[in-house]
């Protein structure tokens, strides 16, 4: 898990760089000063090598050990000892035993003496020392003076993170709509800033989708509150009549009718309602194979029995196989078929077929058709159209739910229900319900 606490991301990232250019500094010195002595070791015994030569070939000439001394240090920085065969010492330029040093060169002279050749060591540990004091310096000011300008170029380049904090603590502060709409989107702090913005688009969608998903919530459970309170009302009034003292037998028997019926539309009420509150909760339907054409037969079937002098008419002839849940799908289509004949106030025209790879019913009525800037709305619940459509209203006119439980049954399945004008723009409405199809 990472860790957000501790010290600030800018002081990290400056200390973290900070050390990593002091060892590169401290690196860069060591290996600069085993270079040099490197160099400045190999420098001397090729001088020293040169020297001797040159010793050699003054004594071939005949030049005293004083003179071979002489002209061999010429230039400082070398010590030279001319010793005879015995080891005694003949010749040097400096009194005492010369320093001990691995830079040291010894040649035999044609005399039979030695000369030997030493690198003064003094002169090289001072410009070693030199070198090293200079490295130490501008290692010092170097790290500085990067440490200066890590601190600078960090609060630039960590910028857009201080803009995301000013910018989430408004959001916070409930100033909603900004963003911070980065103008390159390939570098890293871009993709955080895009990402940034496209979680304010979700949250602030979301919020909004929350707030709407409320106000419906509360408008539906007021409208159903409105709806129930109807035949609460008339059951109350009925059952309050038929308590009264010397009604005869045919009043009891009508009172006892309107208790009946408003006890249902109070169930059928509660029953859509509870329906609904299934979809919500993400019913899924129990599918099985089934002929859609059947599934329509037998609506339209109920319905000549309700209406025989002016049946629903079906038209469909080559099976429609889907794989469906058969009781949610012909609650369905009882819906569609019993908001036809409510509103239609005429024949009613189910039709079954394919429209492409989709299986398809169209549920038709001759009324006043729906307005097309209503045709969405209609399937809102606890909605109704009566003024447009010609409806019942509050004589015994549905709750606004039957339409809504269609669609939502129809999506439940991967398919759809939308309202149109008939295609052959006769009078009416058609409400057509797609799923896919099998096969």
């Amino acid at each position: 898990m990472t860790r957000w606490g501790g010290a600030s991301l800018r002081r990290r990232v400056t200390v973290t760089s900070v050390v990593v250019v002091a060892v590169v500094v401290v690196v860069v010195a060591v290996v600069s000063d085993l270079l040099f002595a490197a160099q400045s070791r190999s420098e001397a015994l090729t001088t020293l090598n040169g020297r001797a030569l040159q010793a050699v070939q003054l004594a071939d000439q005949g030049l005293s050990p004083d003179q071979i001394v002489r002209r061999v240090e010429i230039g400082g920085g070398i010590v030279v000892v001319v010793r005879g065969p015995d080891g005694a010492v003949l010749a040097a330029n400096r009194a005492g035993d010369p320093p001990s040093s691995r830079r040291t060169v010894s040649r035999r002279l044609a005399s039979g003496d030695t000369v030997s050749l030493t690198a003064d060591p003094g002169l090289e540990g001072a410009a070693e020392r030199r070198l090293r004091r200079v490295l130490l310096i501008v290692g010092g000011i170097a790290i500085v003076a990067a440490a200066g300008a890590l601190l600078l170029t960090t609060r630039l380049a960590l910028a857009p993170l201080d803009a995301m904090t000013t910018l989430a603590r408004s959001i916070a502060g409930g100033r909603r709509g900004e963003r911070l709409a980065p103008e390159r989107r390939d570098t890293e702090l871009g993709r955080a800033a895009a990402a940034f913005d496209e979680m304010l688009d979700a949250l602030e969608g979301a919020e909004a989708h929350a707030r709407a998903s409320e106000a419906s919530t509360r408008r539906f459970v007021a409208d159903a509150a409105h709806e129930l309170r109807t035949p609460l009302a008339g059951i109350a009034a009925t059952a309050e009549a038929g308590t009264a003292p010397g009604l005869d037998p045919e009043a009891r028997e009508r009172l006892a009718t309107l208790l009946v019926r408003d006890a249902r539309r109070a169930g059928r009420l509660v029953d859509d309602l509870l329906t609904l509150a299934r979809y919500d909760a993400g019913l899924r339907p129990e599918r099985s194979r089934v002929d859609l054409v059947e599934l329509a037969r037998v609506e339209t079937d109920r319905d000549a029995v309700l209406h025989p002098d002016d049946p629903a008419e079906l038209e469909g002839g080559a099976p429609v196989p889907v794989s469906v849940d058969p009781e949610l799908l012909g609650q369905a289509l009882t819906n569609l078929v019993t908001n036809a004949r409510r509103h239609g106030g005429g024949a009613v025209t189910v039709s079954v077929g394919r429209d492409g790879g989709a299986a398809r019913v169209a549920v038709r009525d001759h009324g006043p058709g729906v307005p097309q800037e209503e045709r969405e709305r209609v399937f809102d619940r606890m909605v109704r159209l009566d003024e447009a459509r010609g409806g019942s209203g509050g004589r015994g006119g549905g709750a606004g739910l039957g339409l809504a439980i269609a669609r939502e049954a129809a999506r439940a399945h991967g398919g759809d229900l939308v309202c149109r004008a008939p295609d052959d723009s006769g009078p009416g409405a058609e409400f057509v319900l797609t799923l896919p199809a099998d096969g």
